[in-house]
């Protein structure tokens, strides 16, 4: 986590745990433009988003040259992004036989563990892509993580703006407000509920945060409970000033993609709820009700893709768009610099807005495209930002390596309810609240 001393922003944002006010404006960040790497046609493919096609391109690319690295670790990132693990687990480990000091590789095969909670399988592989923090919090971890208890949970907001809360239990405690955000990895406390729950830290570190410091710490609770699912042995993540203050006071903590990627999650926007349910063939017939499904692809730890399409002036275009679900955002949706422009989407110039985004500024500018869609779900002459020094494709370790147009925000569910399937790998949306 730590590079030359200093955190990176995406270590930020999911070590010190920042609650959604904070959280939610990830996705402004600018970032390097990207080189492509060798590969020709299959990292090609890769990079629109075609990754079915690029996956096949890989393979092709090995029976030629047994020895490549970079197809190989390609190939399982293709496969992580679809949680085909024993595709990912082939490919990575291949990958890491030929070149056991490729960081990337041990970074992907570590996100492969713990999506199946091989937690302790995954420490290795943190410490050898120069992630020791989480290395460490992995290792502490003992028995099944993630237990659930309970088949459904149907868990009221609390508010809805400016960042949805929901009400839970920690280690069986008074009910505490949460926020949740996709864009977020762990379940994350405040220092406070941290100490009112009696947690021990198993790794901490200090941080560079806005111009001064916080620490970050790590430990394993005991029990999470959201209405009537409970999650036991859960890896969580708490952050304190130097003195030991909050950081952040909008709620008691935030929920992140972890927890949501362990359930069949509905955020129902429409009927104002969260229904969980256990990962079940059944409860995901019962889910979907009728929507079609769209593909969906988890990237990065915690970051939900699926494709979707911007128009302006100047045309049209569908692609892979980012979905963040819960956080707070006055927005719409987020317009990727480059695909503003191109699309000749109306930008107010004059309104510029100034962000702070998982610690680093970043300036965006009102902007109105003539339509935004996401399968069924669609909105017109909407409010959004765009980012003009934003490109549509930022390499790991601050982005995904594959073109993203934008991504799709709080307000823009608001008529719907939203399915995320981790086990078929698809995202439902159906217009109302769930009945």
């Amino acid at each position: 986590m730590v590079n030359d001393g200093k955190w990176d922003r995406r270590s930020l944002l999911r070590g010190a745990t920042l609650l959604a006010g904070a959280a939610a404006t990830a996705p402004l960040l600018g970032g390097a433009g990207t080189a492509l790497a060798s590969g020709g046609d299959a990292d090609a493919l890769f990079k629109a988003g075609k990754f079915e096609q690029a996956g096949r391109a890989y393979e092709e690319i090995l029976k030629r040259d047994p020895g490549n690295v970079h197809a190989a670790r390609q190939r399982g990132y293709v496969g992580l992004l679809g949680n085909k693990f024993g595709d990912a687990e082939k490919y990575l480990k291949l990958a890491i036989r030929l070149a056991p000091g490729d960081k990337d590789a041990h970074y992907y095969l570590a996100d492969c563990y713990i999506r199946q909670d091989k937690l302790t399988q995954s420490a290795p592989h943190w410490k050898a892509a120069g992630e020791d923090g989480y290395a460490k919090w992995f290792a502490a971890v003992r028995g099944e993580a993630y237990q659930v208890h309970g088949d459904i949970a149907r868990v009221p907001w609390k508010q809805v703006d400016p960042l949805p809360l929901v009400e839970a239990s920690v280690n069986g405690g008074p009910a505490k407000r949460f926020s949740f955000y996709t864009g977020a990895p762990n379940l994350g406390l405040t220092a406070s509920v941290a100490k009112e729950a009696g947690l021990s830290p198993v790794a901490s570190q200090k941080v560079d945060f806005e111009g001064g410091a916080i620490w970050a710490y790590y430990g394993i609770l005991e029990s999470f409970k959201l209405g009537g699912i409970e999650l036991r042995n859960v890896p969580v993540g708490w952050s304190a000033t130097e003195s030991g203050e909050d950081v952040g006071a909008d709620s008691d903590g935030l929920i992140g993609t972890w927890v949501f990627y362990h359930l069949l999650t509905t955020f129902d926007y429409a009927g104002r709820q969260l229904i969980l349910r256990r990962r079940t063939p059944e409860a995901a017939r019962k889910a979907r009700a009728g929507a079609e499904p769209l593909p969906l692809w988890l990237a990065r730890e915690q970051y939900l893709h699926t494709t979707g399409s911007f128009a302006g002036a100047a045309g049209s275009r569908t692609g892979v768009v980012g979905v963040n679900l819960g956080g707070g955002s006055e927005i719409a949706a987020g317009l990727r610099g480059e695909t503003a422009k191109q699309l000749g989407v109306r930008t107010d110039h004059d309104r510029q807005i100034g962000t702070f985004a998982q610690s680093h500024p970043a300036v965006v500018y009102p902007c109105y495209p003539e339509e935004i869609r996401v399968g069924g779900a669609v909105a017109r002459d909407v409010y959004c930002y765009t980012n003009p020094n934003q490109p549509v494709n930022v390499p790991r370790p601050y982005g995904t390596g594959f073109d993203t147009m934008g991504w799709f925000s709080h307000c823009f569910w608001k008529p719907y309810n939203v399915t995320v399937d981790f086990t078929g790998m698809n995202l439902y949306i159906a217009r109302g609240a769930v009945t």
